[in-house]
Order: C-alpha cells, then sequence, then structure tokens
C-alpha cells in the first residue's frame, strides 16, 4: 500500500513482582491492556518473575497471557499458579522446563540451553545485519501533547493535586504512603505528587 511499516517490538518485563509491588493495580490495568491489543499491533511480551506467587501472577494477567513456561518451582501450588496444574515442582532445575503453549491440553517438557554472553551478543550482531534499512529513531517530542502547568521533571499537574495540598493543609506532615492510602493510589503517581506538592513549598515528609 506504499505505507511505512510499523516495527515488530518486544517488550521483556525481568522481574513482574517488582512492578506490582510498586503500584499492584495500575500496572495490572496496564499489563492486561497490552495483551489485548499487543497481538494486533505486531508487540510480543515476555513477562517473567521469581516469585509466582496469586499477587504477582493474578488471575486477570493469566487469563491475558495463555502461551506459560515454568522452571522448577518449590511446591505445587507456585506450579499450579503458573500452569493451572502441578508438575513442575519435579523439574530438576537447570534449564529443565514445561511449556504450555495456547492449543495444547498439557505441558510439553523441554530442556532450556545456557546461553552465555558472548553468543547473546554476536546474536544481536546478527540480527542487526539482517536490517534492510535502517529505521528513523523515533522522537517522542513528535507524538507528545503540549502539557501545561508541568511540575519538576517535566509531569503534567495530576488531577489529584488539589486533593493532595488540602490533605497537606490539615495535616503538619504527610508522606508518600499516607497520600496512598487516602487518594487510593499506586506509589509511584503519589511520589510524584509529593514532588509537585515540595515544588509548590508544601512541607511534607517523606515515608
Amino acid at each position: 500500500q506504499g505505507e511505512e511499516k510499523v516495527p515488530y517490538l518486544v517488550l521483556v518485563i525481568d522481574e513482574l513482582a517488582d512492578l506490582m509491588m510498586a503500584g499492584f493495580d495500575e500496572v495490572e490495568h496496564a499489563l492486561c491492556r497490552l495483551a489485548q491489543l499487543a497481538r494486533a499491533t505486531g508487540i510480543h511480551l515476555i513477562v517473567a518473575t521469581q516469585r509466582p506467587s496469586v499477587d504477582v501472577v493474578t488471575g486477570l494477567i493469566k487469563a491475558n497471557f495463555p502461551t506459560r513456561i515454568s522452571f522448577a518451582v518449590t511446591s505445587q501450588v507456585d506450579s499450579r499458579t503458573i500452569l493451572d496444574m502441578g508438575g513442575a515442582e519435579k523439574l530438576l532445575g537447570r534449564g529443565d522446563m514445561l511449556y504450555m503453549p495456547t492449543e495444547a491440553a498439557k505441558p510439553k517438557r523441554l530442556q532450556g540451553c545456557y546461553v552465555s554472553d558472548a553468543e547473546v551478543e554476536r546474536l544481536v550482531y546478527f540480527w542487526s545485519s539482517q536490517q534492510r534499512e535502517e529505521a528513523a529513531a523515533l522522537k517522542i517530542e513528535e507524538f507528545a501533547i503540549p502539557l501545561t502547568g508541568a511540575g519538576r521533571g517535566g509531569f503534567p499537574e495530576d488531577p489529584l493535586l488539589d486533593a493532595a495540598k488540602q490533605l497537606a493543609q490539615e495535616h503538619k506532615h504527610i508522606s508518600t504512603s499516607y497520600l496512598q492510602r487516602r487518594l487510593h493510589i499506586g506509589y509511584p503517581r503519589a511520589a510524584r505528587l509529593m514532588e509537585q506538592l515540595e515544588e509548590e513549598s508544601i512541607k511534607g515528609e517523606e515515608g
């Protein structure tokens, strides 16, 4: 059609548990939303965690990631969290894995091989050399909406800033965790609100 093709993107999350601790609701919603639309737009998601508990790998996340891989785990509970069945607790480690594709009723047992850093670098170099043409770098500025009233660090003014100001005026000392509890928001957003409050000389005590 003569239109510029969008490149394939691979998004890798090395430790999901760390993100879920920072902002459970926000991360779960964003990840599931991305998983629902990624296939149609050429985005591939690889999400990993060393803590396969139900508060990290939630039911909503599992529903949007039908293809799963489990390495050796310590208990049958962890195996069920990942694969919806036991078996991973019996794996031997060192690359021994169970692979559950979308269309399969039972997982397949595979052996993953060790790949050194040097081999990874050679593979990346090979892939890079196969490019037919150099894709133009995307400039975020071209797609960004001009922000008005941006605070320190370039963040736009949060709609909850007025509510945070009111809390700061009512209480002598406030903290990031206090804003989380009172405004029902995640840690990253509460931390940005604290920065904006400090920018406007509304003093708070970091907690």
